[in-house]
């Protein structure tokens, strides 16, 4: 008799899975994605460099992921030229940001059921968060190189060099634009994603290249920011939810 009700509650488990096929996923994820960008900070000239971040998810639903994000990378500009920052200005900031965002893909607002183009643009999504930015400078000048070009502060008889701090913490906001590619397993669940996007961060508080001289003497209008263009990588796993949407759309 045992064997029986084992038989039909396996036989009942297994056509429920099958009922609920294309509606399921996965609550946790992990990932990492490489970036490529420059800060936009009060030196006219910015380089480009490469940084990488390791991703912790929870989705919250199969197109509304919240990630905990850490990034390592290095910010740098200007130079010992005088053709590249008119004092002879300098930095590379060698930096570890932390922030966590959610991002609203367009399959969470969208009825795709019917639609092919809708559903092709479903993993299309905006989102932004909050976190903090910690601003390391490895390399800085903090001296007029150039005395003769007219421009006599700071210099190094006076004792004074250009304002600023070599390590500070500041806030971050990220905007984000992207789309995720899900790639699904035999249950029919998103078991991998891979992401492209351009994110562009707002960091008040001067601290990115270090410097933060009076706007009497440098110019500086503008609040510190920078902007990457990422691909990454997303392993989800964990307990199966069930979503109210079809979330892969068969066909037949």
């Amino acid at each position: 008799m045992k064997k029986y009700i084992l038989f039909f509650v396996l036989g009942f488990t297994v056509a429920m899975a099958k009922a609920q096929s294309g509606f399921n996923y996965y609550e946790f994820g992990a990932g990492i994605s490489a970036s490529y960008g420059k800060a936009e900070a009060d030196l006219k000239k910015q380089d480009y460099h490469p940084a990488v971040s390791l991703n912790f998810v929870y989705n919250y639903s199969p197109f509304l992921p919240i990630t905990a994000e850490l990034q390592k990378g290095t910010f740098s500009g200007g130079g010992a030229l005088k053709s590249q920052d008119f004092s002879g200005r300098y930095f590379t900031n060698s930096y570890f940001s932390f922030n966590v965002h959610g991002d609203l893909q367009a399959g969470e607002i969208l009825d795709y059921s019917d639609s092919w183009v809708l559903d092709r643009i479903k993993g299309l999504y905006i989102g932004t968060g909050i976190g903090f930015i910690y601003n390391n400078m490895t390399r800085i000048e903090r001296f007029n190189r150039f005395p003769e070009n007219g421009v006599v502060y700071p210099d190094p008889n006076s004792g004074e060099g250009f304002q600023g701090k070599n390590n500070s913490l500041n806030i971050i906001i990220p905007i984000r634009l992207g789309y995720e590619f899900k790639i699904f397993d035999d249950y029919d669940q998103p078991r991998y994603g891979i992401d492209i996007s351009v994110q562009h961060y707002f960091a008040p508080g001067e601290g990115l290249d270090g410097y933060n001289d009076p706007t009497s003497k440098y110019k500086n209008n503008a609040t510190d920011q920078y902007t990457f263009v990422t691909v990454g990588f997303k392993y989800n796993f964990g307990n199966t939810t069930s979503y109210v949407k079809l979330i892969r759309k068969f066909q037949y």
